[in-house]
């Protein structure tokens, strides 16, 4: 029985790559463990997306240059994977917990047209927490504003990154552009 697993799943990874449909990482990081607050007031862990292809972004709802693009860029996702009929998951992690409230996630999510049942934004957790995450686990930077920055503004990575269901950040994308958008969408109809 244990060889006939091994040659089926040999086949599969064997189909899959003569199929041209592997994705290229560009990363390998673990996803470390989270349970947070959404949007909805409920929690969302790690282990809830266990088996899911999932993109992460981080935002903030007062910023005023990156995230009104990578939030419009994560709603035309969305939309062009629905034309496809493929749902992918979408986690939004605030970089601003304090002022970014459950009401406030929602209100903002409302104003980009996300479909809360597939896009899920994620607060409830100090910004240390959120930090060390961005830094550690998703290479990417986070500086929290301070009065001596003139504009008081927190600085960010603005990549979208793509989490395969065993919780292993493989790819990031410009989350800025809309060069990489096609190239998120045929990834994710990839693996979906």
């Amino acid at each position: 029985m244990k060889l006939l697993k091994i040659i089926v799943l040999s086949l599969i990874f064997f189909l899959v790559a003569c199929s041209g449909k592997a994705i290229e990482p560009n990363m390998s990081a673990d996803m470390q463990d989270f349970e947070f607050i959404t949007q909805d007031h409920e929690k969302l862990a790690l282990e809830d997306l266990e088996g899911e292809w999932w993109i992460a972004s981080f935002i903030y709802t007062n910023c005023k240059i990156a995230c009104p693009t990578m939030t419009a860029n994560l709603a035309r996702i969305q939309s062009m994977m629905q034309e496809e009929n493929v749902q992918p998951r979408i986690v939004s992690f605030s970089i601003d917990p304090e002022f970014d409230s459950p009401e406030v996630l929602k209100t903002y999510a409302a104003e980009y047209g996300a479909d809360l049942e597939h896009w899920t934004f994620l607060t409830g957790y100090e910004f240390s927490t959120i930090k060390d995450i961005s830094v550690e686990t998703f290479q990417t930077n986070l500086q929290e504003g301070s009065p001596e920055n003139p504009n008081n503004l927190t600085a960010h990575g603005t990549n979208f990154f793509l989490v395969d269901p065993e919780g292993r950040i493989i790819k990031k994308y410009d989350g800025m552009g809309v060069n990489e958008l096609d190239e998120i969408v045929e990834d994710l109809k990839k693996v979906l």
